[in-house]
Protein backbone atom coordinates (compact mmCIF):
# COMPACT_ATOMS: atom_id res chain seq x y z
CA UNK A 1 0.00 0.00 0.00
CA UNK A 2 1.36 3.41 -0.97
CA UNK A 3 1.52 6.00 1.80
CA UNK A 4 2.20 9.65 1.25
CA UNK A 5 3.88 12.17 3.48
CA UNK A 6 0.56 14.02 3.85
CA UNK A 7 -1.01 10.99 5.59
CA UNK A 8 1.52 10.70 8.43
CA UNK A 9 0.89 11.90 12.00
CA UNK A 10 3.34 13.95 14.05
CA UNK A 11 6.24 11.85 15.35
CA UNK A 12 6.32 9.47 12.38
CA UNK A 13 9.78 8.49 11.16
CA UNK A 14 10.35 7.10 7.71
CA UNK A 15 12.24 7.29 4.43
CA UNK A 16 11.43 8.89 1.13
CA UNK A 17 10.45 6.10 -1.28
CA UNK A 18 9.81 8.19 -4.39
CA UNK A 19 7.11 10.32 -5.97
CA UNK A 20 3.57 9.60 -7.11
CA UNK A 21 2.86 9.50 -10.81
CA UNK A 22 0.95 12.51 -12.01
CA UNK A 23 2.95 14.93 -9.83
CA UNK A 24 5.81 15.35 -12.27
CA UNK A 25 5.72 19.15 -11.92
CA UNK A 26 6.64 18.84 -8.20
CA UNK A 27 9.36 16.19 -8.46
CA UNK A 28 12.31 18.42 -9.41
CA UNK A 29 11.30 21.11 -6.90
CA UNK A 30 10.99 18.58 -4.07
CA UNK A 31 14.28 16.90 -4.92
CA UNK A 32 16.05 20.27 -4.90
CA UNK A 33 14.72 20.80 -1.35
CA UNK A 34 16.39 17.55 -0.21
CA UNK A 35 13.58 15.03 -0.65
CA UNK A 36 15.79 12.41 -2.27
CA UNK A 37 14.76 8.72 -2.28
CA UNK A 38 16.15 6.77 0.72
CA UNK A 39 16.55 9.93 2.82
CA UNK A 40 15.23 9.63 6.39
CA UNK A 41 12.86 12.17 7.92
CA UNK A 42 10.62 12.81 10.93
CA UNK A 43 7.24 14.57 10.86
CA UNK A 44 7.58 17.36 13.45
CA UNK A 45 4.36 19.36 12.99
CA UNK A 46 1.09 19.30 11.11
CA UNK A 47 -1.16 22.35 11.08
CA UNK A 48 -4.70 21.86 12.44
CA UNK A 49 -6.22 21.74 8.94
CA UNK A 50 -3.35 19.56 7.64
CA UNK A 51 -1.59 22.30 5.69
CA UNK A 52 1.38 22.77 5.97
CA UNK A 53 3.28 19.67 7.08
CA UNK A 54 6.69 20.21 8.68
CA UNK A 55 9.41 17.56 8.58
CA UNK A 56 12.96 17.35 9.92
CA UNK A 57 15.25 16.13 7.15
CA UNK A 58 19.03 16.42 6.67
CA UNK A 59 19.50 18.58 9.79
CA UNK A 60 16.86 21.21 8.92
CA UNK A 61 13.11 21.73 9.17
CA UNK A 62 11.15 21.84 5.93
CA UNK A 63 7.51 22.90 5.58
CA UNK A 64 5.51 21.55 2.65
CA UNK A 65 2.06 22.41 1.41
CA UNK A 66 -0.40 19.53 1.60
CA UNK A 67 -0.47 19.04 -2.17
CA UNK A 68 3.34 18.84 -2.24
CA UNK A 69 3.32 16.32 0.64
CA UNK A 70 0.77 14.20 -1.26
CA UNK A 71 3.29 13.83 -4.09
CA UNK A 72 5.90 12.17 -1.80
CA UNK A 73 5.74 8.40 -1.28
CA UNK A 74 7.15 7.15 2.03
CA UNK A 75 8.06 3.84 3.61
CA UNK A 76 8.68 2.63 7.13
CA UNK A 77 6.50 5.29 8.74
Amino acid sequence: MERTLAELPVGSIGRIAGFKKGYKHYKQKLMSMGLIPNTSFEVTRVAPMGDPVEIFIKDYNLSLRRDEAQAVLVEGA
